[in-house]
């Protein structure tokens, strides 16, 4: 269900108006065209259980260390509210989701962040997990696909929280000497630590279009240079332009294209639908 541009709150809503082109949408119509505007092309944010029903194989998903808890390692003020609120909020332990599941009928490990659960943020918790799926990828040789969204390092772990950035590059490095392949899919918006980290490391990185993707913000870079940044900087669009993203496709192909991806860089002859 998408979070922004709400017309009303909870599972009852029936009407969302899109913050790209103000036009009102049917939640129906919406859910239909995989929460992306008819009219302007906006991508409305979605939950990790709407990505998972987009990208995996029907009944093919099954997650893992759901039940992992973050700590309050430095007695953050309010920091164990804030986990509460978020998972109240989420329906989830932490920022992060992971498991095994099938794309087209090949087995791989999936994992999608959170933007719901304290700005996606990475904590302990979070690191440690993304570290597992990269792990189990190698270990039973499954292509790995994340969906990144954040704000970046947890502040409120401190140094532990900056060290999953370290921890997450150095077990994709041990991946990438194993030849499986990684997919890292930032989307709106992804920045900071995640971006600085395992999400701008994939064998190929797909955005949607329009997503807000980089490290410092637009006006903090502008403050410390001294000069006004270019149209557009920071959106997927210029990231392909220059370098950063592979490849911008609309949510609606992005099923289509990972496997057209996995069918070239990874085979297995001998897989039977049903064997995840």
């Amino acid at each position: 269900m998408p979070e922004p541009a709400k017309a009303g709150k909870g599972q009852d809503v029936l009407w969302f108006r899109c913050s790209g082109c103000s036009e009102i949408i049917y939640r129906k119509t919406l859910e239909s065209n995989f929460y992306v505007c008819n009219r302007c092309g906006y991508h409305f944010r979605i939950s990790p259980e709407e990505y998972i029903r987009i990208l995996l194989d029907e009944g093919t998903w099954a997650e893992l260390d759901a039940n992992l808890m973050p700590a309050d390692p430095l007695n953050f003020p309010k920091y164990q509210e804030k986990i509460k609120e978020a998972q109240q909020k989420t329906g989830r332990n932490d920022a992060f989701s992971y498991g095994r599941g099938a794309m087209a009928g090949i087995p791989v490990v999936f994992g999608v962040m959170d933007f719901g659960f304290i700005g996606g943020s990475m904590g302990s918790v979070v690191g440690e997990k993304v570290a597992r799926a990269i792990r189990l990828a190698r270990q039973e040789r499954r292509p790995l696909i994340i969906i990144a969204t954040s704000g970046g390092a947890r502040m409120q772990e401190g140094i532990l929280s900056l060290m999953q950035m370290a921890k997450t590059a150095a077990e994709l490095g041990l991946l990438r000497q194993a030849r499986v392949p990684f997919i890292s899919i930032p989307v709106d918006p992804c920045t900071a630590g995640v971006m600085a980290s395992f999400a701008s490391l994939g064998d190929v990185i797909i955005s949607e279009p329009n997503a807000l993707l980089g490290f410092a913000g637009q006006r903090v870079i502008e403050d410390t240079i001294g000069e006004k940044l270019p149209e557009g900087f920071q959106r997927a669009e210029f990231m392909l332009k220059h370098g950063l993203v592979d490849i911008v496709v609309s949510r609606r192909n992005l099923k289509e294209t990972v496997a057209r991806i996995l069918a070239v860089l990874w085979h297995q002859p001998h897989y039977e639908p049903g064997s995840v």
